[in-house]
């Protein structure tokens, strides 16, 4: 069931930023967004950017030393949130870079945020064409584990952002 929830401009904006990775110069570079989360308005009509949560790719390896830990400790312990993580791996072939969408639903969460979330889903995803990646997480377990991010990936993993297994 859809919720009626809108997305807002900003937030396609971000995603079509993040998607076409068109940066020509190193401060465009460093400007890009590794990690972004969305959260619903006060008043729960539209999904919107969280404000002061965002991960640039400049802020890798001067205030952020681990992208990926850095993105877990953003997302709140007892509400949802939706997530776009412009994710870096090695498989055994190559080296590829890929947007994963990420619907955090703990399950400490309030019943009604879970609720609107989950029926709000569809509205963001269907804003965010070519994602091949979706997972959904409901625990601080789940996610955690760099593992679990690279079986959604495909499980041909051999590294993510850097780091072997």
């Amino acid at each position: 069931m859809a919720s009626g929830v809108t997305v807002t401009d900003d937030v396609i904006r971000v995603f079509n930023d993040m998607k076409v990775r068109k940066c020509s110069t190193q401060e465009e570079i460093k400007k890009r967004k590794k990690a972004v989360l969305f959260c619903l308005s006060d008043d729960k009509k539209y999904i919107i950017l969280e404000t002061g949560k965002e991960i640039l790719v400049g802020d890798i390896g001067e205030t952020v030393d681990d992208p990926y830990k850095t993105f877990i400790s953003m997302l709140p312990k007892d509400d949802c949130r939706y997530a776009l993580y412009d994710v870096c791996y090695d498989t055994h072939e190559t080296r590829k870079e890929d947007l994963v969408f990420i619907f955090w639903a703990p399950d400490c969460a309030p019943l009604k945020s879970k609720m609107i979330y989950a029926s709000s889903k569809d509205a963001i995803k269907k804003k965010f064409p070519g994602v091949k990646h979706e997972w959904q997480a409901n625990s601080i377990e789940d996610i955690t584990e760099r593992r679990a991010l690279a079986e959604k990936l495909g499980g041909n993993v051999v590294k993510l952002e850097g780091k072997p297994f």
